[in-house]
């Protein structure tokens, strides 16, 4: 199982149609093969600078690469991430095996 996350600050302003377009377009992506456990959070601490978050699940590394290099996530990242974020970062996690 892989656990993808990214926070991140949009350039739009708070409350914008931009944003709310973006945000929209980004939930689409969970309906791509292999994307599991997907939401997508309002970011509400005072102490990180991003707005939101997006996790989402991967059952195997294959599931993951396949969504990475998908067509639809491909033109997401190419015609709304890279224009209209500001600042990312971005994490993935496998469990912890003891």
């Amino acid at each position: 199982m892989i656990e993808h996350t990214v926070t991140f600050r949009l350039k739009h302003p708070s409350g914008s149609p931009e944003e709310k377009s973006f945000l929209q377009a980004a939930a689409a992506l969970a309906q791509l093969p292999g994307v599991r456990d997907f939401s997508i959070r309002r970011q509400v601490s005072p102490k990180w600078d991003h707005s939101f978050g997006i996790t989402m699940r991967f059952e195997s590394q294959a599931d993951y690469d396949g969504y990475t290099h998908h067509p639809d996530h491909v033109a997401f990242v190419e015609g709304r991430w890279i224009p209209e974020v500001a600042d990312f970062q971005e994490a993935d996690f496998v469990p912890l095996v003891p």
